[in-house]
């Protein structure tokens, strides 16, 4: 539905350029129009669209979002790092909830950010990635990171692998990461610069170097030691200003010259997201109509060939319904063959099986025969073997072809002997023609 959406210009230097001279408008307009489609698509099938529905209702956030020009800016990392405070320190107000307590975020919250007049731009504060025993609310922080424009990735010391494996699978989402390097008041100056060099050489390719900065959200309180009149020395503590000044103006500089665009950029990528989430779910909900199609053609095979005392209209018989349900499966699939492209696609994939399973084909031709040597009196006895066969081998057909139509009527690169082969291989023969006998002397009333 949605094609390839182009790199966003986190990794340039500030500015503008073509892309960008309307302030990222036309960006925004390309979004709006992405996710109107995706919501108003008549071509789903019964049932897909409801079991998004809370991804479209996500959609419709998202539009709203767009439409009022807001930002959405969340914080990510493990627990304690300081993520509150960050967000504290940058609104100037205690806004979330800060405690000593491990893991004190239990859900998402998100504050406006009183500084910013135009358009709004609102901070999310989440959960911590390690919380113990906290597998939902990793997975909350992921999604509300994935549905912000802008990520700032907090830690409290040099990155670890599990952080770089976090962060490397955000840049990857395409989104726009800060990492943000707190509580620089534990450490001296020198320290400060090895870590920050550390950082940046670990994430290297992930974030630009200017993007990798040190702040102190709320720093240790100051000691104070006051003497009085009398001589008497007192000891008490001052608090001190969060240090977040070259955050801030990194981040309106973002802001300034990428805002619309940042915004667009991430409700495009989260309406393509969930385009291919809509792709699969109708490929998913398009297999198992094939399949029922495909066991219903089963039996009228089976059913037809045990049946038909007659070799020769046996093979017609098997050649005529093989060719009619892939007609059948490739309209369910939305890439309707003609009699002669289906006739074809049936011939390729009926050589290509019977040079990997020459014995059941075998087997067929001996029960034909018996039927003939017999004049037709062993039918009700041979019926059980035969139109298991038949029915096996339209079975086989039918999940071979469904697999080249869900490919785009395509073999992929292995051509048809290896989609034959590997459908072959995922089969449990035995399993299939037990249920066939099963169902075709149930059908002919002997069971």
């Amino acid at each position: 539905m949605f094609g390839k959406l182009p790199r966003w210009p986190w990794s340039r230097s500030p500015g503008r350029d073509e892309a960008t001279d309307d302030g990222g408008a036309s960006h925004l307009a390309l979004a709006r129009e992405s996710l109107q489609e995706l919501i108003s698509d008549a071509r789903l099938p019964e049932g897909v669209r409801e079991s998004l529905a809370q991804d479209y209702a996500a959609v419709q956030a998202m539009l709203d979002k767009l439409t009022h020009g807001h930002l959405h800016i969340a914080v990510l990392g493990r627990v304690s790092t300081g993520k509150s405070s960050l967000l504290n320190a940058l609104i100037g107000e205690q806004r979330f909830s800060v405690s000593p307590l491990h893991g004190e975020t239990k859900r998402s919250t998100m504050e406006a950010w009183s500084e910013v007049e135009a358009g709004g731009v609102y901070l999310i504060d989440t959960p911590g990635l390690d919380e113990a025993g906290g597998e939902a609310r990793e997975e909350l922080a992921r999604e509300v990171a994935q549905r912000s424009d802008l990520v700032m990735f907090v830690l409290d010391g040099d990155i670890t692998e599990t952080e770089r494996r976090a962060l490397k699978t955000l840049v990857g989402q395409g989104r726009p990461v800060i990492v943000v390097l707190n509580k620089r008041d534990l450490y001296t100056s020198a320290e400060i610069e090895a870590l920050l060099g550390s950082i940046r050489e670990k994430t290297a390719g992930l974030v630009q170097p200017r993007d990798v900065l040190a702040v102190a959200a709320e720093p240790r309180p100051q000691a104070v030691l006051t003497i009085d009149a009398a001589g008497r020395e007192t000891t008490g503590s001052r608090p001190q200003p969060p240090e977040v000044e070259q955050l801030r103006l990194r981040l309106w500089e973002i802001f300034e010259s990428e805002g619309k665009t940042l915004a667009a950029l991430n409700a495009s990528l989260f309406a393509a997201d969930l385009s291919d989430q809509v792709g699969r779910r109708i490929l998913n909900a398009r297999r198992k109509l094939g399949e029922r199609l495909v066991r219903s053609y089963c039996v009228a095979k089976g059913v037809a060939v045990a049946f038909n005392p007659i070799p020769v209209a046996d093979l017609f018989a098997a050649a005529f319904i093989d060719v009619g349900m892939v007609m059948h499966l490739s309209r369910v699939y939305g890439l309707p063959l003609s009699k002669r492209e289906a006739g074809s696609l049936v011939g390729v994939i009926a050589a290509e099986a019977a040079a990997l399973m020459g014995s059941v084909w075998a087997l067929h031709a001996v029960s034909s025969a018996l039927k003939v040597g017999s004049l037709g009196l062993s039918t009700i006895l041979t019926a059980g073997a035969q139109g298991a066969i038949a029915y096996y081998s339209t079975y086989v057909v039918g999940r071979v072809a469904g697999e080249y139509l869900a490919q785009g009527k395509s073999w992929g690169t292995g051509g048809p002997k290896q989609v034959v082969e590997e459908i072959l291989d995922s089969l449990d023969r035995e399993t299939v023609l037990e249920e066939a006998r099963r169902e075709i002397r149930a059908r002919l009333g002997l069971a």
